[in-house]
């Protein structure tokens, strides 16, 4: 620890000075069991609202996309359930809920809502029109503060933006541009204004810098105007004093004024413990300390070598809001293909289609109206 300020954001300021430190980990709370870890992934967490000292901070006093009254219609507690079995079924021929005598049946003249023919009834089910819902035309609604991730045509295939706050993971196998997807969303940001933070435990600060700079990004001029802040931390010293560090870093995000923070990558951090229920322990407590500190974040993830579609320890994907999958696709004909799904976005409506995209000069295009093969 520096001995000028005796500050507890040492760790942080020494990464970006060059300076070494010696800060011992701090007290930190009793680690919840894994069934309590997974139930409070999705819990209020409620944005980080202290104010910083230079009054860079960005944040709203609104209410915290994670809020959860805990209505819902499907609980123990409610009187009524669509799947009740009390006898009025709107489908029977002696509930209170039958249809009109007057109204069109089936030729046997009473069967159920599928008798007939079971396509016919689905679409009958549907909005009417047969028409799919990746053109997103009804506008969303929501009080929700939402950002863009800054790829084109991937921000097409989100309605509305993702929401302000959220935790976001992209998972993929070498080579699919993890790294440019999560310096391309901080670019977007700081190119509106934003402050941004990347965290790195797999290259140097200056292999950021040389990346960005080759895609024409400026990331140094972001961070001499005190923009942006690029961390390299070794993982071993970061799982070592992974106490410290989440305990200070809600306070240092605030204090920075950070909009946008991205970690390349959670899987290195996560590799640092052998036990399976202490790995989902450490990386539920730093992502819980993520969404205290009230800023959108981005993980980095490698995918599972047996499932591209999952991560390599199958937990980021259960304790964020939103999960982007890049991935090879390879067709009959050998061809190779980039492609990027969205598996999930909470509060968000979104396109379920995979789509092809390229890495260029200028970073990730996905190309919204082209199909795989």
């Amino acid at each position: 620890m520096s001995g000028d300020d005796g500050s507890d954001d040492d760790w942080f300021e020494s990464a970006l000075d060059d300076e070494d430190g010696d800060d011992g980990p701090a007290d930190t709370p009793a680690a919840p069991s894994e069934s309590e870890a997974e139930e409070s992934a999705s819990a209020d967490t409620g944005p980080f609202d202290a104010d910083s000292d230079d009054g860079q901070s960005k944040r709203s006093g609104g209410g915290s996309p994670f809020d959860d009254d805990g209505d819902t219609p499907f609980s123990e507690e409610s009187d009524s359930s669509p799947f009740d079995d009390s006898g009025d079924d709107p489908f029977s021929s002696g509930g209170s809920g039958a249809p009109d005598a007057d109204a069109e049946s089936p030729d046997d003249g009473g069967g159920g809502l599928f008798d007939d023919d079971f396509a016919t009834a689905f679409e009958s089910a549907g909005s009417g029109d047969g028409a799919g819902d990746s053109d997103f035309e009804e506008e969303f609604e929501s009080d929700i503060p939402r950002v863009d991730i800054g790829i084109e045509g991937l921000d097409q295939m989100i309605q509305g933006g993702i929401p302000q706050r959220h935790l976001i993971v992209t998972i993929g196998s070498a080579g699919t541009g993890k790294t440019t997807f999560g310096l391309q969303f901080l670019h977007h940001g700081l190119r509106n204004g934003e402050n941004a933070v990347f965290l790195t435990l797999e290259q140097s600060h200056d292999a950021i810098l040389d990346t960005a700079s080759e895609r024409g990004w400026g990331f140094e001029e972001y961070e001499e105007q005190g923009q942006l802040a690029i961390v390299d931390l070794d993982p071993v010293e970061m799982a070592n004093s992974l106490d410290n560090i989440r305990g200070e870093l809600p306070a240092l995000i605030e204090k920075f004024g950070a909009d946008r923070l991205v970690l390349d990558s959670v899987s290195l951090l996560e590799m640092m413990y052998d036990d399976q229920s202490r790995r989902r322990t450490e990386v539920f407590d730093f992502t819980r300390s993520l969404k205290q500190a009230g800023v959108t974040t981005m993980l980095v993830s490698e995918a599972n070598e047996n499932n591209p579609f999952a991560s390599r320890h199958g937990i980021i994907e259960y304790l964020t809001d939103a999960v982007f999958i890049l991935q090879y696709v390879r067709s009959d004909t050998g061809e190779t293909r980039l492609a990027v799904e969205i598996q999930k976005i909470r509060n968000a409506n979104h396109s379920r289609e995979t789509k092809p995209y390229e890495i260029t000069n200028d970073g990730i295009s996905v190309y919204q109206q082209a199909n795989i093969f």
